[in-house]
């Protein structure tokens, strides 16, 4: 198995993860958007997903004990690794809160 496709994997599973909620908050105001959780779950699911494949392949290069790429790369995934939870939190919670809110109002 080729480990570099882990770190391309979770590229592409976190951009969903921020691009899903954007639809969501997009397609806020059009009429018959009865699957707006959907569209949440999977972006929470795809920002776990994320994170797993970072975790496997930290887990790979620990194994192949490469701990100069290990040294060189952990900082830059923490912090992007803890940006992905923080704004797939936020987007998803402003998500949750305009459509609770909609709801109400109706």
């Amino acid at each position: 198995m080729d480990y570099g496709l882990l770190n391309i994997g979770s590229i592409l599973l976190g951009l969903i993860a921020f691009i899903l909620p954007v639809i969501n908050l997009i397609r806020y105001n059009t009429s018959n958007n009865q699957y707006w959780f959907v569209f949440t779950l999977m972006s929470i699911v795809s920002c776990m997903l994320s994170l797993g494949m970072q975790i496997f392949y930290i887990n790979y290069l620990i194994n192949m004990k490469d701990w100069t790429a290990i040294m060189d790369t952990i900082n830059v995934v923490a912090f992007s690794s803890a940006l992905l939870l923080v704004a797939t939190i936020v987007l998803n919670g402003v998500t949750l809160f305009a459509y609770i809110g909609n709801r109400k109002k109706k």
